[in-house]
């Protein structure tokens, strides 16, 4: 849970420059330690291809966090 307060008081800027290069292992993490464990796996390991980077970039310029299937 650590993971999780470090990186919601993170910066909007470092935020988006973790999710546009590191986004299928920080949002996988991010949502297996949130509670979803299912979406986190699928997340860690397809990536969800380019659909689900696109959406984290735009949830954490919008929202300065990730809201989709957290």
């Amino acid at each position: 849970m650590e993971f999780v307060k470090a990186y919601d008081k993170l910066n909007v800027t470092v935020k988006l420059i973790l999710t546009i290069f590191f986004d299928p292992i920080i949002g996988g993490i991010y949502r297996i330690l949130k509670g979803r464990i299912i979406w986190g796996i699928i997340w860690l390991f397809a990536g969800l291809f380019i659909v689900g980077w696109v959406i984290d970039v735009v949830t954490v310029i919008l929202h300065n966090k990730y809201t989709f299937l957290v």
